[in-house]
C-alpha cells in the first residue's frame, strides 16, 4: 500500500469509501493485499463508530450505477 492510498482511505468520506467498495471492478488493486485489508478495516471502524451515518451514506450510494 502506498502512502497516497493510505492517506486517501484515512481522509475520504464514508460515502466515497462505500461507492468505491460497491462499484469497483473485480480484482481492483485497492481491495487486494495490505491495501484491501486496511480499506475494509477503516470502513468497519467507521461503521461501528457511527451506524446511523453508515446507513445514511449507504442509502445515498445505493446499489445501482
Amino acid at each position: 500500500m502506498t502512502k497516497e492510498q493510505k492517506d486517501w482511505i484515512d481522509n475520504t468520506t464514508l460515502e466515497l469509501l462505500l461507492s468505491k467498495w460497491r462499484f469497483s471492478t473485480m480484482g481492483d488493486p485497492w481491495f487486494q493485499g495490505e491495501c484491501g485489508t486496511y480499506y475494509s478495516s477503516v470502513m468497519n471502524e467507521k461503521r461501528n463508530a457511527d451506524p446511523e451515518a453508515w446507513t445514511t451514506a449507504s442509502k445515498r450510494v445505493g446499489w445501482e450505477r
